[in-house]
């Protein structure tokens, strides 16, 4: 289910209990709408609103981490992969086919990650495409100390990029839980109702309900946007790895 989806199913679930709540007001009998009645209701409800601030404020702090994580993580793999074909290119021209397919691997990745038709190879080829580069570079036979250098960094410079390209997909799906939005969203939808149950019925009090409402759907929306950063409207720029794309073989 899209982020979009269940942000509006936290819209509804949050208006619609506040606008319930208002409603069973005047149906509460005088005895149940006291002021200790009143007292009583909101420290309770204060209580679980400060569990949805607490939880909402934790999660949100993760999922801008993971995000962060991750740009950083392709913006490293991107500077690997230029000083990888910098080192191939001053090997010699034996690297000339293991910088071809270099191109090749990322111009996939790419594609498979951040295209918007159907890409030519998935995930796991491209990873398998990586693999096979670094074998070919352990095939290769220095004949000089440079040789034996370039080699030795182009190797460890591939072995780095394979880690970050596996640490990349490991994080590329969500990891919020529907068990857990269902918690989320049923505090939110019980804190709203008990807003509207004590609340005059009028439209300072409605619009005041709608954009709470809204708020908290926005949030819930921000957190899953965030748990998906190759997918929807928040998604980490491709800017690096198209810049490293432009600049290899060259």
């Amino acid at each position: 289910m899209s982020p979009a989806i269940i942000a509006l199913i936290t819209f509804g679930c949050t208006f619609g209990g506040a606008l319930l709540g208002n409603l069973l007001h005047k149906a509460l009998p005088p005895s149940n709408v006291t002021q200790e009645s009143q007292d009583v209701v909101r420290l309770g409800i204060g209580l679980v609103a400060t569990m949805t601030a607490l939880l909402l404020g934790l999660v949100t702090a993760s999922a801008k981490e993971a995000f962060d994580s991750q740009d950083a993580a392709i913006k490293t793999s991107a500077t690997n992969i230029l000083t990888l074909d910098r080192h191939l290119d001053r090997y010699g021209f034996e690297t000339h086919p293991i910088r071809a397919q270099l191109l090749e691997v990322v111009a996939a990745r790419i594609q498979a990650t951040w295209g918007q038709s159907r890409a030519r190879f998935t995930a796991e080829e491209t990873t398998a495409f990586a693999e096979g580069i670094q074998q070919r570079i352990l095939a290769l036979a220095p004949a000089t100390e440079a040789q034996r250098w370039h080699k030795a960094q182009a190797l460890q410079l591939a072995e780095e990029v394979l880690r970050t390209r596996w640490r990349v997909m490991e994080g590329a799906s969500g990891s919020t839980s529907t068990p857990f939005l269902t918690v989320v969203i049923s505090w939110l939808t019980i804190t709203l109702l008990s807003f509207g149950l004590f609340a005059p019925r009028n439209a300072t009090v409605l619009a005041s309900l709608f954009v709470v409402s809204v708020s908290v759907a926005a949030a819930v929306y921000l957190i899953l946007e965030l748990d998906n950063p190759f997918s929807g409207s928040i998604m980490i720029s491709s800017g690096p790895l198209r810049f490293a794309l432009t600049h290899l073989g060259r």
